[in-house]
């Protein structure tokens, strides 16, 4: 993928089918140093799932026997000098404890670092595309700076029965991160 916020996007979609009611989001920015960690408390995988997970035909998708994701976000992350983890704990294993960590990490003084992207854009479409559930939570941290989003609070305010993907509240929440990102 040419953006990490393409990664974050196709890894946020992956928890939802997964079952998560909770999707957390940081991008942590420190120096030349970008960490991108995705976690859920879906269902998680199967220990044996969990080992092929980065073999590009291991797939949970039935439309393509190919999944491509994690495999090229661990070679974009290795190619910068960074490296991907990946810790799932499943269902069946743990039942309050389940759920996948992603992390990826990046060196954005390295010529092949991909870019971030349009965080915003992909947040917003992540809560467009569920109004009520999963929550999420979102942090963008660089150099000791912080933006920050989570759903339950939006909710909280508008009573909690308002859908977040009505578009004056969509473009409340893009403008909003906007204008925190910038800030950074």
């Amino acid at each position: 993928m040419k953006e990490l916020s393409l990664n974050i996007l196709d890894i946020a979609q992956n928890s939802v089918k997964a079952g998560a009611d909770l999707i957390s989001i940081t991008v942590d920015e420190q120096g030349p140093r970008l960490e991108l960690t995705i976690a859920d408390n879906g269902h998680g995988m199967k220990e044996d799932f969990l080992k092929n997970v980065l073999d590009p035909f291991t797939t949970t998708r039935t439309t393509r026997k190919v999944g491509l994701g994690l495999p090229l976000l661990k070679m974009a992350a290795e190619g910068t000098g960074g490296a991907l983890l990946i810790t799932s704990i499943h269902k069946e294993e743990d039942e309050k404890n389940c759920g996948t960590t992603v992390k990826a990490t990046f060196y954005t003084n390295h010529i092949d670092c991909p870019p971030l992207g349009d965080v915003v854009s992909t947040v917003v479409l992540l809560v467009q595309s569920a109004p009520f559930l999963p929550r999420y939570i979102y942090r963008h941290v660089k150099d000791g700076k912080e933006s920050h989003l989570d759903t339950r609070e939006l909710h909280e305010q508008l009573g909690g029965d308002i859908p977040l993907n009505e578009p004056e509240i969509l473009s409340f929440i893009g403008e909003y991160l906007k204008e925190q990102e910038d800030a950074l």
